[in-house]
């Protein structure tokens, strides 16, 4: 089982940077494959970002590509995800989310545990 817990949301302006964390807990955190999704008001969550287990590896969704980085820190159970250059678009609760499997696709269903979200606004 593994608990994960995402902080670093909030209000910002359009263009600003903002960087997002999660905590892992429950189980040896290098062992999983990671993510990032989010999910903005009245639509779907999708896609935003994955990591391998070793962070050698690592995906973007065409939107968010050069603006996001997603990295992790396996000595401190944490995978954070950078985000650069903010639009409104981007506003949406922000998902981190692990796989039991070396490196994550980008369907939520590749995913076993998900975290509660944190909310990240960009105003224009």
């Amino acid at each position: 089982q593994v608990q994960l817990v995402e902080s670093g949301g909030g209000l910002v302006q359009a263009g600003d940077s903002l960087s997002l964390s999660c905590a892992a807990s429950g189980r040896t955190f290098s062992s999983n494959g990671m993510g990032w999704f989010r999910q903005a008001p009245g639509k779907e969550r999708e896609f935003v970002a994955i990591i391998s287990r070793s962070g050698s590896v690592t995906d973007y969704a065409d939107s968010v590509k050069g603006r996001f980085t997603i990295s992790r820190d396996n000595a401190k159970n944490t995978v954070y995800l950078q985000m650069k250059s903010l639009k409104p678009e981007d506003t949406a609760v922000y998902h981190c989310a692990a796989t039991n499997r070396f490196y994550g696709g980008r369907s939520e269903s590749d995913y076993d545990y998900w975290g509660q979200g944190t909310q990240v606004t960009v105003s224009s």
